[in-house]
């Protein structure tokens, strides 16, 4: 058998959201990312920083949706977006920060013991994101 990878990285990645409309503003109108897409019948909508393509899916019944527990959900624990540059962490973390509904679960630290730096974040829908910046890349 080869060991060879089959696959060559992701080509997007799905989220249940709570409300469509809040996480998709916050990604396009906060991150600067671009939608890209939809399915309206769903609702979903297809949304992408020209590296990573995110289908945010509606969830059927927002008021029944679980709220996300990184310790004890299979599946996503968090997503990590690195930044290009020290200043681009800097001005995203200000503005997340800042963004209406974001809860701030750790502001700019180093990762162990560095240089790589990181913050983490709930998005307005519930979704638990890491910022990142290794200056070594």
């Amino acid at each position: 058998m080869s060991t060879e990878s089959l696959t060559v990285g992701i080509d997007h990645l799905g989220l249940t959201v709570r409300n469509l409309d809040v996480t998709r503003d916050f990604f396009v109108n906060c991150l600067g990312w671009k939608q890209v897409g939809g399915k309206p019948e769903y609702p979903a909508a297809f949304v992408s920083d020209g590296h990573i393509l995110l289908t945010l899916w509606q969830a059927k019944d927002p008021g029944e949706a679980v709220d996300f527990d990184r310790k004890n959900n299979l599946g996503l624990h968090h997503l990590a977006l690195r930044t290009a540059n020290e200043e681009a962490f800097t001005t995203i973390f200000e503005r997340v920060s800042a963004w209406p509904g974001v809860k701030v679960e750790f502001t700019p630290e180093l990762l162990g013991s560095g240089p790589k730096r990181h913050a983490m974040v709930y998005e307005p829908g519930g979704i638990r994101l890491e910022f990142d910046y290794d200056p070594r890349v």
